[in-house]
């Protein structure tokens, strides 16, 4: 058994400290990546279906559940976009869809879509 996690206490404050340095960071990846997943989403195509599902899921995932080994089959790029989304989801500022213009318009259109 591993006790070096007993042997040093965890020091919340500080790592929290470390998240708030690196949120402006982790902010701006994932604006960006969620620019680029939603043309994603709003195709018809297999990994169409795995983003948009995905965004829905962070969205509402009470309503649109979303199985996250569904993500193995996004290429690489788009899955590196994902998990920026997800990181910046992590501890969210806002809703995911209100960091795109027109974002409620686009939720629904995935909605239609994919739900």
């Amino acid at each position: 058994m591993d006790t070096s996690r007993q042997q040093q206490p965890i020091n919340w404050f500080r790592q929290l400290q470390e998240f708030e340095a690196k949120r402006p960071a982790i902010r701006k990846a994932g604006i960006e990546a969620l620019i680029r997943l939603v043309p994603v989403a709003l195709r018809s195509t297999g990994q169409s279906a795995v983003i948009g599902r995905f965004l829905l899921g962070l969205y509402n995932g009470p309503d649109y559940s979303f199985v996250l080994t569904d993500l193995r089959g996004l290429d690489t790029t788009l899955f590196d976009d994902c998990l920026a989304v997800l990181q910046l989801d992590y501890s969210p500022e806002q809703e995911v869809h209100t960091y795109l213009p027109d974002g409620d318009a686009i939720w629904a259109e995935l909605i239609r879509k994919w739900a």
